[in-house]
């Protein structure tokens, strides 16, 4: 690394300054009240808020905010130029970078690289109650290089993540489109309806319309589409209880699906195990998988298998795989969909929330209405690639946030330099 582009004699004081700012008397009643999350960093939903607003701290756009009883354990967000200003709670410290000096955007990639995170975690070694003040974290050493170079690096890093966030933002419409469609075909009957007014279906050509009847028939559920069945869970899904023991298989390595990775959206992320030493449930290629364990109820993935490796999931799933006539594109749909969801919830047993549980026999007697197989093919024909456009642009993501975390360290350090000769 070259000591003249980089400050190794640098503190975060010196490039960094406290805000004290508070609200005051004048605030407005619908402030935007912040909390801080140690993995979501700054959220619209502070957690407990105070009637009276007048001592919180004022919070701009480009400052950090973070909560010195939990630093240590990186609790820590940034207030980016897309967050509105706000308010946080008066126990959180709030700073900011001092113009020309340090770079807001590249300080955020900063406080994930590994110096922040040793200096943090050392600096609550010792201490079961460790509160680290402005004051303290002024006294950390940095080493930075120039502005310029500071600006390169993060529009960089910020390039990566835009993408990553690009592809949320397209993966909830493509979601919100299909639950849509299920909703309109076979939830509101919504073709039926236009057929029986006299009217062509909407946004359908006339092959698929001809599938939908023009009338209704009473059944146990109400009235349905003629022709149409009231049916159980089981009648158009099989919950595979088929488990091995990963450790057993010598040096195959497999894809492990577990409840935490549900963070990461419909499509879960599989951890690569070869000493997993419990039995875990096979996850088949018509897989949907729905959590049985509270709080994760109702929580429905659908898992992007890989090519060639096999794949297992926790015991707290149900692995539903579809019957003959059935796509797993409509499994999903029809488990995601807000009547099954309202349903399904109710099927809890247990007395806590740690330990309430879904009985997959329960689900497999509940009752849903059921199109005839050429609708389910038409609409799986709409929707898979939806899915399968969701699944891709989640690989891109999981390979770009790869890419940007094995950068960070890399640039932040001078292995990597980025704009300079």
């Amino acid at each position: 690394m070259s000591e003249r582009l980089y400050s190794l004699n640098c503190t975060l004081g010196d490039v960094a300054e406290e805000s004290t700012a508070r609200a005051g008397q004048a605030v407005a009643d619908d402030a935007q009240v912040y909390g801080v999350d140690r993995s979501e960093g700054l959220t619209p939903d502070a957690k407990y808020a105070s009637k009276n607003l007048a001592r919180y701290k004022v919070l701009e756009p480009q400052m950090f905010a973070y909560n010195p009883m939990r630093l240590n354990i990186g609790s820590i967000a940034y207030c980016t130029e897309q967050h509105s200003a706000g308010l946080v709670s008066p126990d959180y410290v709030v700073f900011g970078c001092k113009p020309g000096k340090l770079d807001s955007k590249f300080f955020n990639y900063f406080i994930k690289g590994p110096d922040w995170q040793q200096w943090t975690t050392a600096a609550g070694v010792g201490s079961v109650r460790v509160r680290i003040y402005f004051r303290e974290l002024a006294r950390m050493p940095i080493r930075i290089p120039p502005l310029a170079e500071q600006k390169a690096i993060a529009a960089v890093l910020g390039a990566l993540d835009d993408k990553i966030e690009l592809n949320r933002r397209m993966n909830a419409t493509l979601e919100a489109m299909a639950r849509a469609l299920f909703q309109s075909w076979f939830v509101d009957f919504d073709p039926v309806r236009a057929k029986m007014d006299g009217r062509k279906p909407a946004g359908m050509d006339a092959a698929t319309a001809d599938l939908f009847p023009d009338s209704f028939q009473d059944s146990e559920a109400g009235r349905i589409p003629r022709d149409w069945t009231v049916a159980r869970v089981a009648d158009v899904s099989d919950f595979s209880r088929t488990s091995i023991n990963p450790s057993e298989s010598h040096e195959e390595t497999f894809d492990h699906y577990s409840l935490p990775a549900f963070d990461e959206g419909r499509t879960p992320k599989a951890e690569l195990g070869s000493a997993i030493m419990s039995n875990k449930l096979v996850v088949t290629r018509s897989s949907v998988l729905l959590s049985k364990l509270n709080p994760h109820i109702p929580r429905i993935w659908l898992p992007d298998l890989h090519p060639t490796r096999r794949s297992v999931c926790s015991t707290e799933f149900i692995v539903a795989s579809t019957r003959p006539g059935y796509s797993r594109e409509f499994l999903f749909s029809l488990f995601t969909s807000a009547a099954f969801a309202t349903t399904y919830g109710t099927l809890v047993t247990g007395t806590t929330g740690s330990h309430q549980r879904i009985r997959p026999e329960s689900v497999l007697e509940m009752k849903t209405v059921i199109p005839p197989p050429k609708l389910v093919e038409g609409f799986t024909t709409i929707a898979k690639p939806m899915f399968d456009q969701i699944n891709r642009n989640i690989e891109q993501s999981r390979t770009l946030a790869t890419l940007r975390d094995t950068l960070v360290p890399k640039v932040l350090s001078g292995q990597v330099r980025i704009g300079t000769p």
